[in-house]
């Protein structure tokens, strides 16, 4: 059994590594700032409680995703009735920093994403995080062709959804 000195660490280092990705994910199945707070405390303490069950038969990051996933989607079907649209600015914010250029268009990005049903974020999100197929298959579960599948009509959706704006 691992000592509890060495989970800490080994959750900090997770979290300094990691807080980010479990950021934006969380931003984008919430909409209001006490509604985030909720879920993330909820994400962490997932995480920390899975730490000593984790075996690394997946990537860490796999793992991560699936966890935080997963939590999002179980603390919006436990508390539908909150479920609002995300902060884009917040979201935005994380992703582009002091970068306004880039500010503006994530912003419009993530506005799009926050339309998508849940399943769609979450492989939208993976994917911008540079996950393979592979690796978004294992955390949703589906099977690699139907995250292709599901990926394309996602991003159909979102470029129904720029008709009329000028990108």
């Amino acid at each position: 059994m691992e000592k509890k000195a060495d989970k800490e660490k080994r959750f900090l280092d997770i979290l300094r590594r990691y807080d980010g990705v479990v950021r934006r994910v969380c931003f984008m199945y919430v909409g209001q700032q006490y509604l985030f707070d909720d879920l993330y405390q909820e994400t962490m303490a997932n995480l920390w409680r899975g730490l000593d069950s984790f075996r690394g038969e997946a990537e860490l990051s796999t793992w991560i995703y699936r966890t935080t996933v997963n939590t999002c989607i179980s603390w919006i079907r436990y508390n539908r009735r909150h479920a609002g649209h995300a902060d884009i600015d917040q979201a935005a914010y994380l992703v582009a920093g002091d970068d306004e250029s880039d500010y503006e268009f994530v912003k419009l990005m993530y506005s799009f994403i926050s339309r998508l049903d849940p399943i769609e974020k979450a492989i939208v999100m993976m994917r911008l995080d540079d996950k393979s197929y592979d690796e978004i298959a294992e955390v949703t579960g589906l099977s690699r062709s139907n995250v292709a599948t599901r990926l394309h009509r996602a991003k159909e959706k979102m470029k129904t959804m720029t008709e009329g704006i000028e990108l």
